[in-house]
């Protein structure tokens, strides 16, 4: 990719094409958890390079304002959060979830402006554990589609928020890049001789394969696309293979293969050009895991190795991911704790946007290159004024999108395996017609 595509590919601040796409999709702006307590203290959000402020007010209702006061551009951050609006420290401005001045004290009672002036606000809808927010046309508010997750019940949804210090696209390429689980997260997920499938443990996911150079196979599919990484199991090689598939759902959701015991989805969030917030779900409709167990196992316990409010990382690039050379040569892979923080080392030490004309894809790499081009055209696609990808023609729902992994007889094909009703409707339409174009 040359320079210029490259910053196509990964800008989202002001009128940059690809933040103007996801401006067409509804976004997690944080956690539920977040701004739980009505009347509680407001939270400072960032997205796309826009500052807003997230509160609940008095009577439960989530607002999403943008950051500065109307009146003289002070932060509403700091503002008293009490009977049913935010009002500003500054001069007494307050204001409700819709942005409505609702008390004006710097002004006499009869003042024209209460009905004059208003805080930018955005729509907002709570589901899955998240407040999700509308950056875009305000006049032409698109359909949320709930995510996968959404089918669990509240407290069967576990999730790890933390912050990264480089550009979405890299840890996006990082969430859908198959055939680094098996070298940088080797100690986390052994191989195993007595396991079918990925099996979770309190610190380990069990896998029935050593294969570390899998064999990618890509669908591109309305969504985005699903991938396959094939290995060579370690038992009974001759007759089956060790399959994990994972869905890039555009723009920035990843299902990646769950184990024995819960889900797994993520979330990576651009906060601007140069930081992301990466949330990574595990869940379940019935079993899963507790929230606490899944930040632990994460290495992304709030307070311990995350900071509160932030989310920046206790280990982090300055101090080298506090990685224990002594651990390495006891056998431990990388001498860093967490997967998250595994990969956030490789993801920051690319910098804080990849200079990708300087990479070398290799067979493994099929799932980043039909990334890169397929969001590329779709970054370009926007700038020409069409529509965002994932927001025409057949919208599949979300929520019955589910990733696979598991021993896939040689004689079967992968793509048959954990597909949605509605996605194989489509498919089979399309065989019938003979046009592809919804899946290419």
């Amino acid at each position: 990719m040359t320079p210029e595509q490259n910053d196509l590919l990964c800008r989202v601040e002001g009128d940059a094409p690809m933040g103007q796409l996801m401006r067409q999709h509804w976004i997690p702006a944080c956690m539920i958890e977040e701004v739980a307590e009505p009347d509680g203290t407001p939270l400072r959000v960032r997205l796309l390079g826009e500052n807003m402020v997230v509160f609940r007010d008095s009577e439960g209702r989530v607002g999403a304002l943008g950051e500065l006061c109307p009146h003289r551009r002070a932060s509403l951050v700091f503002g008293r959060n009490e009977e049913c609006g935010l009002r500003c420290l500054y001069h007494g401005w307050k204001f409700d979830v819709e942005g409505n001045v609702v008390d004006m004290s710097s002004e006499p009672a009869d003042s024209s402006m209460q009905g004059k002036t208003k805080a930018k606000a955005y729509p907002v809808i709570e589901s899955a554990g998240f407040i999700w927010v509308w950056m875009g046309d305000p006049d032409n508010v698109g359909e949320f589609n709930a995510p996968n997750w959404s089918s669990a019940p509240d407290d069967k949804i576990a999730i790890m928020k933390i912050h990264g210090a480089c550009n979405w696209a890299q840890i996006l390429e990082g969430a859908i890049d198959s055939s680094h689980s098996s070298s940088l997260h080797s100690t986390n997920m052994p191989t195993a001789t007595d396991v079918s499938g990925s099996t979770a443990t309190d610190t380990a996911w069990l896998r029935p394969s050593a294969d570390k150079s899998p064999r990618i196979e890509v669908e591109k599919t309305p969504f985005g696309f699903r991938y396959a990484a094939i290995r060579k199991p370690v038992q009974d090689a001759d007759k089956q293979d060790y399959v994990r598939t994972s869905l890039f759902i555009a723009p920035f959701t990843v299902i990646i293969p769950s184990n024995d015991k819960y889900h797994l989805s993520q979330l990576l969030i651009p906060i601007d050009d140069e930081n992301t917030f990466f949330y990574w779900i595990a869940w379940h409709t019935e079993t899963g895991i507790t929230r606490d167990a899944w930040r632990k196992f994460c290495g992304a316990e709030i307070g311990k190795d995350v900071e509160p409010v932030t989310f920046r990382k206790v280990r982090n690039y300055e101090n080298n991911y506090m990685q224990d050379r002594e651990a390495m040569k006891a056998g431990d892979f990388t001498g860093i704790y967490g997967i998250p923080c595994q990969d956030m080392a490789m993801w920051e030490s690319m910098g804080k946007i990849a200079d990708r004309s300087e990479d070398h894809l290799g067979t493994s790499d099929k799932a980043i290159f039909t990334f890169r081009t397929q969001m590329y055209r779709a970054a370009q696609a926007v700038q020409k004024g069409e529509p965002a990808i994932g927001t025409t023609g057949t919208v599949l729902p979300q929520a019955n999108l589910i990733s696979f992994q598991g021993m896939v007889p040689k004689d079967k094909d992968w793509r048959e395996y954990n597909i949605s009703p509605e996605e194989r409707a489509l498919r089979e339409q399309g065989k019938a017609t003979g046009k592809q174009e919804e899946l290419a």
